[in-house]
């Protein structure tokens, strides 16, 4: 059962959070003030509410979980949106980050392959009332070429290389933020997409991630 009330007390502890993430290098003001405005402890069930604001993930259903905060603000933060932006999220998960990145401005095109992932996100109150997100039941490697191109793209998943077929849906200019690799630990990239389709591939910090997969669950 998900939390419905924003005491004054999830406040206070969304505040510390926000301190926490300053200090440990998140510098973007804008995602600072988007994760300070948005209730963690909605997207989770009440038996966590008394430690969502810790810097952690939490278990959310399917084998899938809801990220740390600081995962979430640093991916954010190296997507660098501007407002009115069109970007696709590939992984829904629980929508936080989907949330997060409205929050910013911009028209969030998000894709979650567990359909009991995507009907629980469909059916939840509060972020049915949350402008700005459109969500799909899909396949994320396939990702939306009905409405590509995207300025932005960003995976919440591990994936094992970097997915052609998404990277052909960014514009030209467009950056893609992800996570790259196998086994326990991925590097963090950030990939802009050049002329004559050459890519540029910075590399980050290293996350630990759920393994992106391919094909949808029924």
């Amino acid at each position: 059962m998900r939390p419905t009330e924003d005491k004054h007390r999830h406040q206070g502890l969304r505040k510390k959070l926000v301190e926490q993430l300053s200090s440990n290098g998140i510098s973007n003001d804008l995602v600072l003030a988007a994760i300070a405005q948005i209730p963690r402890h909605f997207f989770l069930d009440s038996a966590f509410d008394d430690i969502a604001y810790e810097n952690r993930a939490f278990p959310i259903g399917e084998g899938q979980t809801i990220s740390h905060p600081y995962t979430v603000a640093y991916q954010t933060q190296l997507l660098d949106v501007k407002r009115f932006e069109k970007v696709l999220e590939v992984g829904t998960g629980s929508a936080y980050q989907a949330v997060v990145l409205a929050m910013l401005g911009v028209q969030v095109f998000t894709i979650e392959r567990q359909r009991k992932l995507y009907d629980s996100n469909k059916q939840f109150k509060w972020l049915q009332q949350q402008h700005g997100i459109k969500f799909f039941y899909g396949d994320g490697f396939e990702g939306l070429p009905t409405f590509a191109p995207f300025d932005k793209i960003l995976i919440t998943a591990a994936a094992p290389h970097i997915p052609p077929k998404l990277v052909a849906q960014l514009k030209i200019g467009g950056m893609m933020v992800l996570p790259v690799g196998e086994g326990g630990t991925q590097q963090m990239c950030r990939v802009t997409r050049k002329e004559n389709n050459e890519l540029s591939v910075e590399r980050f910090e290293e996350f630990s991630f759920v393994p992106m997969l391919t094909g949808k669950e029924s």
